[in-house]
């Protein structure tokens, strides 16, 4: 067992406190991230993920969109709140990645392969996650916090037009990250007992 890899695993978790101090270089940032999307696995190597990476004033722009989005959605009462979050939680950090599935690859294999053609959106999101994670264990052990959101598809138009992203992309989940400013809570863990079992 390498004692480095469960560590990592074991560490991320999900950093609500961040700032926009530089904790490795930019490049090495897009090797991590890189590394993640050639390396991850997809149903028939289909490939069908798709990432931006958003640094400095393009990470603060889509935390902006982001609350431009919701302001038009959120009662006027409630969006107090809304903001301080963004900005406190995300926005704060220094750095977003951006996950896309490309679905003209998933239509294809649908067309190619139409008897696993229900499949196929379900293997893509499978894929996501697991780049997802890839790229949140690996920030992580470079000493990056970050968190994972989900505010698709309220900013898909917004984020589509600003970032000329093309129209077979879907927005599937935003990662932002920082150097983290503060510890994340406990975290409780459930029995083992009745979610693993194991038969020989």
């Amino acid at each position: 067992m390498k004692t480095a890899y469960w560590d990592a695993i074991k560490n991320r978790r999900t950093f609500y406190a961040l700032d926009k101090e530089q904790v490795t270089s930019d490049e090495r940032i897009r090797e991590l991230v890189g590394e993640a999307v050639q390396h991850v696995p997809s149903s028939f190597n289909s490939q069908s993920s798709r990432v931006l990476i958003l640094l400095g004033a393009e990470h603060d722009r889509l935390w902006d969109i982001t609350k431009t989005e919701l302001k038009k959605i959120v009662p006027q009462d409630a969006f107090a709140a809304t903001q301080q979050k963004i900005d406190g939680a995300f926005r704060s950090g220094y750095g977003t990645v951006l996950y896309f599935e490309d679905t003209d690859v998933v239509e294809g294999l649908q067309e190619s392969f139409p008897a696993y053609s229900e499949n196929f959106p379900v293997w893509s999101q499978q894929s996501s996650g697991m780049l997802q994670f890839a790229v949140w264990t690996a920030l992580e052990a470079e000493g990056w916090g970050a968190s994972l959101q989900h505010y698709n598809p309220v900013i898909d138009d917004a984020v589509r037009q600003q970032w000329h992203v093309p129209e077979s992309w879907k927005l599937v989940a935003q990662m932002p990250f920082g150097k983290p400013a503060a510890a994340p809570g406990e975290k409780a863990f459930a029995p083992l007992e009745g979610r693993v079992k194991l038969y020989s």
